[in-house]
């Protein structure tokens, strides 16, 4: 069996909008100036907390209160759909097709709390697709290896069958810091030439060329393949 961990916001779902919103809102709450987008932008895939560490650049602001404003204003705007947070383009159908590969399972390791991607997963109808979920609530922030070694000890597959499939460099320093593949996509938030240095083995422009990818890595299992011959046979 393999294992394949996938990042949400900048990998399968397109949130930056959102977040970006719920940012603003949580920072006019406290009577603090916004960083830009792009600063913004930048922090997606941590947790909250180290989130706005990072934002705060040193500078003596209110982590605590502006995490639980943040909190509050996702869930407002999640609630009327005044912002919209779209899976990307291929994300649903190479997710359909990874499930039904019996060598593969599929996981997640995110920094939404379990609430956060309780409610992607019950919106674009992907509860049963993941074996195993990993959020901030019970690990530490990206890039800290501790949702990948969780994800492996749930289900039982060692590093050198697991891929992490991510838009960041946190995500690929999580993945090397737990000795599994990082494998980078080029429609997130972090440039292409950052996920390379940070040690990505591969960076997919598109889901058609990630799934290319995971096949050159782990090819079709004897299953799969009598399973493809026989589809074909029966077209």
């Amino acid at each position: 069996m393999k294992l394949i961990l996938f990042d949400v916001d900048g990998t399968l779902v397109d949130s930056q909008h959102m977040i970006y919103a719920a940012m603003s809102q949580a920072y006019r709450d406290n009577g603090l100036a916004c960083p830009p987008a792009a600063e913004v932008r930048s922090i997606i895939g941590l947790s909250l907390q180290e989130a706005f560490h990072r934002l705060s650049a040193g500078t003596d602001q209110p982590i605590d209160s502006l995490t639980a404003s943040y909190r509050k204003a996702f869930f407002a705007l999640r609630e009327t759909d005044a912002v919209a947070s779209p899976l990307f383009p291929g994300a649903r159908e190479t997710i359909d097709r990874l499930m039904r590969r019996p060598n593969l399972a599929l996981g997640i390791a995110t920094g939404k709390s379990r609430r956060g991607i309780a409610a992607i997963l019950e919106q674009y109808d992907l509860k049963d697709a993941f074996v195993t979920i990993q959020t901030a609530d019970s690990s530490p922030s990206k890039p800290h290896p501790g949702m990948v070694l969780e994800a492996m000890r749930e289900s039982g597959i060692g590093a050198e069958s697991t891929a992490v499939v991510g838009d960041t460099v946190f995500d690929m320093q999580m993945a090397q810091a737990a000795g599994a593949t990082g494998i980078g996509v080029a429609w997130g938030y972090h440039p292409v030439a950052e996920l390379h240095a940070a040690g990505a083995r591969a960076v997919a422009d598109s889901f058609s060329a990630l799934e290319a990818m995971l096949n050159r890595l782990w090819p079709l299992s004897p299953d799969n393949a009598a399973l493809k011959t026989e589809t074909a046979g029966n077209a």
